[in-house]
């Protein structure tokens, strides 16, 4: 008997340990996480709490809720992957009972039940032996371990996500969690975060400043419908003479000490802190960015005139997945003709691409980390002289953007090479006549960080080493523009990720080729996918 009871636990170890051997290896180490986490905390004002939350649980329809995506900063934190959970980073050790500590994270508890429907959860043991923290506890003790607020000079959180849903029949929640903290913190009904940055600004002016402030804040009234039921703040902005204006400055100032509360600081830490990726960091970064290049190659030798731009998205993610990537970075983009003049195009509904170029701009997103890479092909395989007289404009913006992605050099600098390029040739090709009609054909930026996340934060000052960015000008002429109609339904955007480092800037999505000559190449070759014939169905 003893041994019947005792072989299906041997086996179910055995299991569990090809389950554990099976799963990726290349996960960032709970190390990296805690020193994320002790940077912050160098960071952070004296006598000060950071709390983060983890991201809601989204409802796709009825009762099916989307694939769970961790809050990025969270994650780059705790290396957590499971809703429902709170981390506190304090400034200095905390004394509770007999215990201290400088962090704590709170985790939904083990459930079995749940646990057999949704998947296993690490629990407060299991964030202890996993993630590497000697504070960790389940949520329902959140309010009985956490310090007095009152007693901390800055509490430092960001703004709550407007879609956090109430679940009724879990009291801990992440719903719960924040309104817990709401009643600890004394969080005001009213609270404005925008409001409380602009408190600050004006409290902290030198007197002799007080009405370039209020001209600053005149300004962004009118993008900021929230500030202008402020009435302090409409009386600062409103004020006509210096008397006045330092009036309603100490009024603000007297309001603004009353809260300790912060929902401003905790952005520029994290910018300042995610910006510059680590070596571990990069590994990821790089490994995104060549998945995300081999699925650009792929389509290119897959490509016909026949295929739908479903189908083509279908392909690169084909790819992403066979590389065990998680997410794509954001919805894939796939524009053929005139659809890939729609900057943020993600209906790729159209049957049949035809002759027209194919604008594919999507990302692989490998644990956590998303790459962001553009091709822009012609679906028959040859450009037309059209297509390439724009395609070779835009790659010669990209080159010149590149090379002006160096160390030191000031955040535009990509963009405003790119730019000179485009002028010059849009008038060369006579689609304008005056250059400052580019913006016209080319209306967005040429750079933005990527990491975490595809539009990752960081600092608009001058370029870090181990900064990445991508760059991506673009030419888009849709129908009717004033221009010769034969450039009419043209839109080419190339992109790559591309790391500045001491040495140079490097292309990490560099797998897939970019010029003309080498995609046509390409295109000769044969694709394993072109003999995968399913069944019609009508």
């Amino acid at each position: 008997m003893k041994i019947q009871i005792l072989f299906p636990v041997f086996l179910l170890l055995c299991f569990s340990n090809l389950i554990s051997q099976d799963e990726p290896s290349d996960y960032l180490s709970p190390e990296f996480h805690k020193d994320r986490r002790n940077n912050v905390r160098n960071m952070m004002p004296k006598n000060s709490v950071s709390i983060f939350f983890a991201n809601p649980v989204r409802n796709r329809a009825n009762d099916v809720d989307y694939h769970y995506h961790q809050d990025p900063n969270f994650y780059y934190l705790t290396g957590f992957r499971e809703p429902h959970a709170i981390l506190l980073i304090f400034s200095e050790d905390q004394l509770v009972g007999d215990s201290s500590f400088n962090e704590v994270i709170f985790v939904q508890e083990r459930n079995e039940l749940m646990e057999m429907w949704n998947g296993k959860r690490l629990g407060a043991e299991g964030v202890k032996s996993k993630l590497g923290f000697e504070n960790a506890y389940t949520t329902d003790q959140f309010t009985d371990i956490v310090p007095d607020f009152s007693t901390f000079d800055s509490v430092l959180f960001f703004d709550f996500k407007n879609d956090v849903r109430d679940d009724k029949n879990n009291p801990n929640d992440l719903f719960s969690l924040i309104e817990k903290f709401k009643t600890i913190s004394n969080y005001p009904v009213d609270f404005n975060p925008e409001k409380e940055k602009f408190y600050d600004v004006i409290s902290l002016a030198p007197n002799e400043s007080a009405a370039n402030v209020a001209q600053v804040l005149k300004s962004n009234l009118r993008y900021r419908p929230s500030l202008k039921d402020d009435k302090l703040l409409d009386e600062f902005q409103s004020a006509t003479t210096q008397e006045k204006l330092l009036e309603i400055k100490q009024k603000i100032t007297l309001k603004a000490a009353q809260s300790n509360l912060d929902a401003i600081g905790l952005t520029e830490i994290m910018r300042q802190l995610r910006e510059i990726k680590t070596q571990e960091e990069l590994k990821l970064m790089s490994k995104a960015a060549k998945i995300s290049a081999v699925g650009q190659v792929e389509v290119m030798k897959a490509m016909n005139p026949e295929l739908s731009e479903m189908e083509i998205q279908g392909i690169h993610e084909f790819v992403y997945k066979k590389y065990n990537v998680e997410y794509e970075g954001y919805p894939s983009i796939v524009g053929g003709g005139h659809n890939g003049c729609i900057l943020h195009y993600i209906e790729n509904t159209k049957m049949r691409v035809g002759n027209d170029l194919v604008l594919m701009d999507l990302g692989a997103e490998y644990h956590g980390y998303t790459a962001d890479v553009t091709r822009t092909i012609p679906a028959n395989g040859t450009f037309s002289y059209e297509q390439k007289a724009i395609y070779d404009l835009v790659y010669e913006a990209q080159e010149a953007g590149i090379k002006a992605s160096v160390v030191g050099a000031e955040f535009r600098a990509p963009h405003n090479a790119a730019v000179e390029v485009i002028k010059k040739g849009l008038v060369d090709l006579g689609i304008i006549v005056d250059p400052k009609d580019y913006r016209k054909f080319f209306p967005h930026g040429t750079s933005h960080y990527v990491g975490l996340d595809v539009h990752d934060p960081g600092t608009t000052g001058p370029f870090k080493p181990n900064t990445i960015i991508t760059v991506e000008p673009g030419i888009y002429i849709p129908d009717n523009s004033d221009c010769d109609p034969k450039w009419w339904g043209i839109a080419v955007r190339i992109e790559d990720t591309v790391l500045i480092s001491d040495k140079g800037p490097v292309n990490l999505s560099n797998y897939a080729p970019r010029k003309s000559e080498e995609i046509e190449k390409l295109m000769r070759k044969k694709s394993p996918l072109s003999n995968f014939v399913l069944p019609e169905i009508q």
